[in-house]
């Protein structure tokens, strides 16, 4: 096992070295039977088990001889990646939640590009935004928001995208942005763990503009830096320095409209090479 592992390493130094951006897919974590049986306490847990786990079947995995190193590493499970039959589409809702990391010009289209190539799609049905968090002492304010939704809002008038949503927002800012934009939202979500019930004036406003209102239990920043090192480096058994800037994260769940259960859900992750 010693000859494989040292291989395994020198492979994962030299992609790794070369490469500018990382791109991953976690495949389907209803059906991958590794990452199924375990119970995270936290959707960060969960993200950084993905990541491990993703990075170290992907290097087991065998992979074409090539003399030429490639810009972009696309780290995914081939065999554990559920694409959309077109038979299936109508019956399925394919709902997104995407962290930005950095507010990095075109990562909300390349996102959605991603998904949908991924997934076999042309449209997803709902992608709710969570930007990056202002500056420490500071308050998110519509300025913060209007760059990302400018960018959703290009991607539903491209049909990629069928209805947008916000996390967080409360009433004030939530209105505010209604007012100001052309592609009004259609949900927000709420984090239940600092509000264990709903701000009446949020839920008033909601209801008068149907807006729905949904929960979630994703904390402000769902993998640290640190944690994305460390997940990084032993996923690939340390063959790696710690040089790598996640830019943002992608978490979709396509669901059974009939039923309303879970028929696959997954990441996407991209980071880019942090600058010397």
């Amino acid at each position: 096992m010693e000859p494989q592992n040292t291989n395994m390493n020198g492979e994962a130094t030299l992609l790794f070295t070369h490469a500018k951006t990382l791109r991953l897919h976690t495949g389907n974590l209803v059906s991958r039977s590794r990452l199924k049986k375990k119970c995270p306490s936290s959707p960060s847990e969960e993200l950084q088990d993905c990541i491990q786990a993703t990075l170290s079947d992907w290097l087991a995995s065998p992979k074409l001889p090539s003399e030429e190193f490639p810009d972009t590493l696309d780290c995914s499970i081939p065999q554990e990646t559920d694409a959309i039959p077109p038979e299936e589409r109508e019956e399925l809702k394919v709902s997104v939640k995407l962290f930005l990391c950095e507010p990095v010009q075109s990562s909300i289209s390349d996102a959605v590009e991603m998904a949908c190539q991924t997934l076999g799609v042309s449209q997803l049905d709902s992608v709710i935004i969570a930007p990056p968090g202002p500056v420490e002492g500071d308050s998110q304010t519509l300025a913060n928001l209007q760059p990302a939704w400018e960018e959703l809002t290009a991607l539903v008038r491209n049909q990629q995208i069928a209805a947008i949503g916000t996390s967080d927002l409360d009433k004030d800012l939530l209105e505010q942005l209604y007012n100001w934009a052309d592609v009004k939202p259609s949900s927000n979500q709420v984090n239940l763990a600092s509000c264990c019930v709903m701000p009446p004036d949020l839920t008033a406003f909601a209801k008068e503009f149907d807006i729905q209102l949904l929960t979630h239990n994703d904390p402000k920043e769902l993998i640290s830096a640190a944690t994305f090192q460390q997940a990084v480096q032993e996923g690939t058994q340390r063959a790696i320095a710690a040089d790598w800037r996640l830019e943002w994260v992608l978490r979709y769940s396509i669901i059974v409209k009939s039923r309303g259960i879970i028929k696959a859900k997954g990441y996407l992750v991209s980071a880019g090479k942090a600058s010397p």
